[in-house]
């Protein structure tokens, strides 16, 4: 049984990853694979339990030891799930007991990324990225391609990877009228995105969890990961500045969509949207309290304004502007995905299965960068976030009294940052080894073995341009 989890964990993985060919959207496979792993542990818990494996049972370990201080020295050779059904415990009760320790990291991470999205789309809908988006006048390739990367850079980090592709992709169907050329701009998006996203401590899921988690702080992963992205988007730019030639053609102009806003609206809901999000890492290092708290305070404060804003309006254009309008539009498939994959590898976890992963990393490598070159490749194949979660399963925050090679895994320690920045990066070396990218694939239609052949090489090449950077400015410059 203890295999045939793993098995389930694979298959679902692969059901996300063929998502397009198969037809099925991820966040079914992935909500039936954390369900299924969740009930086969409940089905088996005596079995797996019997096997020690996990690292998760803190709580079965405590009553181990108090169960050991009562029973007869010729039984001090007992296990910890013997000793616990010594002591009149039912195994089921430390599965609920596991799982409702996971399920309050898992709402953290869905409540933060729900109330930021529905930040953004109310902005996107007040048309405030206009703002942006109309200042860009140029028509030269390369010129319009190191534009738009900065520009996705930046503003990935200050809102996410996933909602800033999806801009920018709207974007270059009013730049770009060749589907091709629209193609490459939209990978080169998708490379920059990621790339912003990993230093950001609210730019990327695997940023935000690891920041949620307590890996890393807000200072350091910006001040430490920010200078190897930004290699990582520049690489491949360059080698492009000089083989890319020619202007774009622009598509025809629309001018009778009818504005349901005006300039200081969008001028207003673009500057509180930016601060609402930029002022969470502010909320929780002032409050202490988690970072979902400090997005719905954002969030509250934005759907109060528009509600105000638009009080006087008619209901068709109330329906469109207020917040609750927004939430019908939020894709909530993405935050059942997350819901899923994270409760499968929490389910994972808690079995035992990735302290035996981690332990054959380290016994094969017992080397932080190769094992996160290893995790960042790898989210190229499958989605970077049950990785992180994987490996923030597999590897606990060492202790500040922590040496040698444990003192990696401290808070702010080498393996997390390079993690933050493997994870963030890898997943553009394939079109569907991120969320940005999957976003583009769907909404540009882009081929996958196209993107293979134009952008994966490309990609690949600025991914360990960068990590060369990170070993650098750490291992050789000491920063």
């Amino acid at each position: 049984m203890f295999v045939l989890m793993v098995v389930v964990f694979v298959l679902g993985y692969a059901a996300i990853a063929l998502e397009h060919p198969l037809k099925v959207d991820k966040a079914a496979s992935a909500l039936l694979t954390g369900t299924i792993l969740w009930a086969l542990y409940a089905l088996n818990v005596t079995g797996i339990l019997a096997l020690d494996f996990s690292p998760a049972w803190d709580y079965a370990q405590q009553i181990y030891h108090d169960v050991m201080e009562w029973v007869a020295p010729n039984q001090s050779n007992m296990r910890p799930y013997e000793a616990m059904m010594a002591a009149g415990h039912e195994p089921l009760h430390f599965v609920k007991h596991d799982l409702e320790h996971h399920l309050i990291e898992i709402a953290e991470i869905l409540f933060f990324l729900l109330g930021a999205m529905t930040i953004v789309e109310t902005v996107d809908q007040h048309q405030g990225f206009k703002l942006i988006t109309d200042r860009i006048t140029t028509t030269n390739k390369v010129k319009l391609l190191w534009i738009l990367s900065v520009l996705t850079f930046f503003m990935s980090a200050a809102l996410d990877n996933l909602t800033t592709t999806i801009v920018l992709v709207a974007l270059l169907r009013k730049l770009i009228d060749d589907q091709k050329t629209r193609w490459f701009f939209a990978s080169m998006v998708v490379l920059a995105a990621n790339a912003g996203g990993a230093w950001s401590p609210i730019g990327d899921v695997t940023t935000i969890m690891l920041w949620i988690g307590g890996q890393v702080t807000a200072g350091n992963i910006i001040a430490y990961v920010i200078v190897p992205s930004l290699f990582t988007m520049i690489v491949p730019l360059l080698i492009i500045t000089f083989t890319m030639k020619g202007n774009v053609t622009r598509p025809a102009v629309v001018t009778n969509e009818r504005e349901y806003t005006t300039h200081a609206e969008r001028q207003t809901l673009l500057i509180m949207g930016v601060s609402a999000l930029l002022f969470v890492p502010v909320f929780k290092t002032v409050t202490h309290l988690p970072p979902y708290l400090g997005m719905m305070f954002g969030l509250g404060v934005i759907w109060l304004t528009t509600e105000i804003m638009h009080r006087n309006k008619s209901k068709e254009d109330r329906a469109k502007l207020t917040v609750i309008g927004v939430l019908k539009k939020i894709d909530m498939a993405t935050i059942f995905f997350f819901l899923g994959i994270l409760s499968a590898v929490a389910a994972l976890q808690s079995m035992g299965h990735l302290a035996i992963l981690a332990g054959a990393l380290d016994n094969a490598f017992q080397n932080i960068y190769i094992i996160n070159l290893i995790i960042g490749v790898l989210s190229a194949i499958v989605d970077n976030v049950p990785l992180v979660a994987g490996a923030m399963g597999m590897y606990p925050i060492a202790g500040p009294e922590a040496v040698g090679y444990m003192a990696d895994f401290v808070v702010d320690g080498k393996f997390w940052e390079f993690l933050a920045y493997c994870a963030g990066t890898g997943g553009s070396i394939l079109i569907i080894g991120s969320a940005a990218g999957v976003a583009a694939m769907g909404l540009e239609k882009i081929d996958f073995i196209w993107y293979m052949k134009k952008i994966s090489l490309l990609a690949l090449v600025g991914y360990l341009a960068g990590a060369a950077v990170y070993y650098l400015q750490i291992e050789v410059l000491g920063f």
